[in-house]
């Protein structure tokens, strides 16, 4: 697999590691030796950054040590000694060392590529409390700016104004910190990520003690969801002098405020760990942000832009980052429950306030026995709790035409009284063939011809009678459509399931759909007499029932659109990041090419751990790109009101997506042609 496709640099992505070394307290040579192993490693493993922790070389926890000629001569020999080891690197290094500048000393991160040193940062905040006190031994770097320095016969920029960027990768920019930095209000990786830095560096020896690490991980991650970044950080560990302290080797990589790997604390080997950062979401979440880029204007700050040539190979090497094959549910089971309780309620909670701004107490709302409006019904039946209202206010209505099956409508029926609604049924069969035989069709002379025009004479004439059952009852119409629907327009416009008073499922995808049914089945929500139809409307196939033929179900809906796995999955990235179909396919190619491999969320059956190939997976983009892009967003445009629910977006005119309804789709076709 050799075509660039299959390569994470084509995608945007970029692999950095973060290593927790063994160090010999006081021994340059020792800590350089370990330096290279890890730095080679590293390479091995297809990583173009490597992040070591604070004042690796000459180990962290020495004192008065580090006034001593001698020890800082090793250091200036060992860091020679790496550059000569790491020469034929495509690898940028990040490590601590304890650096002299015009007779003071500095607790410094030096980067290097290639035998190179690219930039040294001093540390800006020394920490001078409890156990630390760096002052006694260290310099401040917090004035120092466009500055050089000398290192080990280099000469390299000196500051911590500066920001490295590869001239051949995009979006990748780094600025390195030391430990204290990240602890005060405004880090300098605050600054440095608002002047365009998308990588960001801390080099640490924080200490272990009992409940830090929560706060450590809490720091990081709220400083890489903020900055919008990524967010390497490297503890000392092992080998590190304990004569006051102990040390556990954190080494983490966060991205956007999500941990994406993490090594094991107080490790007994050296520790390192990897992971694929997604450059070009970075870029995205920032583009999209405009309050990132208010703030940047804001707090401008001098830094200096130093361009370095990275050099990636363009191989397959894998991608090193869980792709959830549910961008919308979490495979997390206790996050999975959080999630599913916080949709519920924000539906049940936005249909309340609809019912009484509207001062209605009724509810009209059709019910097939499908996924949609199975779920619009609980939130009904939610709602109508909430409001101390009976649910008999809820006038349940089965519409049955010419491909209703019987599953269906029994299932329809048995969830109405289980749930006490007011049921009802009306046959809209004679209604449709009247209408069939006004407009000429010839369906109604009995001849098979099954159209568009056939199916959405049924769909409009349901709802019609919709509309009109809640004038005469003074009542609000609740639509059933999803997300997933609305981003495939696979609805009908205008007087059709398009169109309602409120639509509480309009930002719900289908696969959140059923994970919130399977949530209300398992722990039996709606009463235990619910679970039973409730689990087989789950197992039902999902049809439109408008085509009449033989056995229980002739017409499914995924044959038609492509599984709504996939289409959530395309949907999300789609509009969420705005990613290329190339990207997208390459992510839904990792997340859905082998079923054995990666979590499944809770409760989901065997039966649906389904696996795509290459060729399934852009057949189905292609039908994606098409029914989104270009012949679909007339149907958006004209939504009835409806909550968000979800961080993957809405597609409301109002809120999330606003387009045009005569877009084309060649550049999103074009882009699908470079997928192999």
């Amino acid at each position: 697999m050799t075509h660039p496709f299959y390569s994470l640099h084509t995608h945007g992505f970029v692999r950095v590691a973060v290593a927790a070394p063994r160090v010999a307290v006081a021994d340059p040579a020792f800590n350089a030796a370990r330096t290279i192993e890890m730095a080679r490693r590293a390479a091995e493993e297809g990583a173009s950054l490597a992040l070591f922790p604070e004042l690796g070389i000459s180990s962290y926890a020495i004192d008065d040590l580090l006034g001593q000629e001698t020890l800082l001569e090793g250091v200036e020999a060992a860091i020679g000694d790496i550059l000569d080891a790491t020469r034929n690197l495509n690898l940028v290094l990040a490590i601590g060392a304890p650096l002299r500048w015009r007779a003071r000393l500095f607790n410094c991160a030096a980067l290097a590529l290639r035998g190179e040193i690219l930039a040294v940062t001093p540390k800006t905040y020394l920490p001078n409390y409890r156990e630390f006190y760096e002052r006694r031994q260290f310099s401040s770097g917090a004035h120092i700016a466009g500055e050089e320095i000398s290192v080990a016969g280099k000469r390299a920029p000196f500051g911590s104004d500066v920001i490295l960027v590869a001239r051949d990768v995009d979006n990748f920019a780094l600025h390195a910190e030391v430990c204290e930095d990240v602890w005060v209000p405004v880090p300098p990786s605050a600054r440095a990520a608002l002047a365009g830095a998308t990588v960001l560096l801390n080099l640490s020896a924080s200490n272990a003690i009992v409940g830090k690490s929560d706060l450590r991980e809490l720091l990081c991650a709220s400083h890489s969801a903020r900055c919008l970044s990524a967010y390497l950080y490297s503890a000392a560990g092992q080998g590190e002098s304990t004569t006051d302290l102990a040390w556990d080797g954190e080494a983490t990589i966060y991205e956007l405020g999500s941990v994406l790997a993490k090594a094991e604390r107080f490790s007994n080997e050296p520790q390192l760990v990897t992971a694929d950062v997604d450059l070009s979401r970075i870029a995205a979440e920032r583009a999209r942000q405009t309050s990132f880029g208010d703030c940047a204007d804001l707090e401008r700050a001098p830094f200096r832009r130093v361009e370095f040539d990275l050099k990636p190979a363009r191989k397959n090497i894998g991608l090193r980052r869980k792709v959830a094959r549910f961008p919308f549910v979490p495979d997390d089971e206790t996050r999975l429950a959080e999630l599913c309780y916080e949709a519920f309620n924000i539906q049940a909670q936005g249909l309340q306030q609809r019912l009484r701004a509207s001062r209605i107490e009724k509810i009209v709302i059709g019910v097939s026995g499908g996924l949609d409006s199975t779920h619009a019904l609980l939130v009904a039946a939610t709602a109508m709790d909430a409001l101390g209202l009976s649910r008999a206010n809820i006038l349940a209505y089965t519409l049955p035409a010419f491909a209703t099956t019987e599953r269906t409508k029994a299932n329809a029926h048995a969830l109405m009284r289980a749930l006490r609604v007011s049921p009802h049924e009306i046959d809209v069969a004679p209604a449709c063939r009247q209408m069939l035989a006004d407009i000429g069709h010839p369906a109604a002379k009995g001849q098979a011809v099954y159209d568009a025009t056939f199916e959405n004479v049924q769909a409009g004439a349901r709802t019609s009678l919709l509309f009109r059952l809640a004038n005469l009852h003074n009542a609000l119409v609740l639509g059933t459509g999803d997300l997933s629907e609305l981003a495939l327009g696979w609805c009908t416009y205008g007087v059709g399931d398009q169109m309602s008073h409120y639509s509480v499922n309009a930002s719900v995808p289908k696969t959140l759909i059923q994970h919130l049914i399977r949530w209300c089945a398992r722990d039996a929500r709606f009463g235990p007499e619910t679970v039973a139809v409730l689990k087989d409307i789950l197992a039902t196939e999902i049809s439109p029932e408008l085509v009449p033929g033989e056995g229980e179900t002739t017409q499914r809906t995924e044959d038609f659109v492509g599984p709504y796995a996939l289409q959530d999955f395309n949907l999300y990235y789609a509009t969420r990041y705005g990613f290329t179909p190339r990207k997208i396919a390459f992510l839904a190619l990792h997340a859905w090419g082998d079923a054995t491999q990666g979590e499944w969320p809770a409760g989901l059956p065997p039966e649906k751990r389904a696996a795509y190939d290459l060729p399934t997976i852009k057949r189905w983009l292609a039908v994606f790109v098409r029914r989104f892009f270009e012949t679909s967003q007339f149907k958006r445009s004209a939504l009835p009101n409806g909550p968000k629910v979800s961080s993957g977006g809405s597609l409301s005119p109002r809120g999330d997506w606003r387009a045009p309804s005569d877009a084309s789709a060649a550049a999103w076709l074009r882009d699908l042609d470079a997928i192999p």
